[in-house]
């Protein structure tokens, strides 16, 4: 049988997101924990340069592309946050690692 825990004793982790440091509860995703920020952006179209977020949380649409730990284009909705991780928006294009 599953025990839910309250969120305010769920573990924590801590990650910087472009240069400000978030507590997060540690289950979270990366996407998640920039939702849960205030942040919708992560990154700008290639393009047109128009902001794409988190759209489908389900590694689908590859719209919630970052840099994690300097290593660019990683799905933000697929990455489990790491105490420490260091989280970029991508801004213009994107190199290859």
């Amino acid at each position: 049988m599953f025990e839910l825990l309250p969120l305010s004793t769920a573990a924590t982790v801590s990650i910087d997101l472009d240069g400000h440091t978030s507590r997060v509860p540690a289950h979270f995703s990366v996407a998640e924990a920039l939702l849960a920020s205030g942040r919708n952006t992560c990154r700008a179209s290639q393009v047109s340069g128009e902001p794409r977020g988190p759209f489908c949380m389900m590694g689908v649409c590859f719209e919630c592309l970052v840099d994690i730990d300097g290593v660019p284009n990683q799905q933000a909705c697929m990455t489990p946050v790491r105490p420490g991780m260091q989280v970029r928006n991508m801004r213009g294009k994107a190199r290859l690692a």
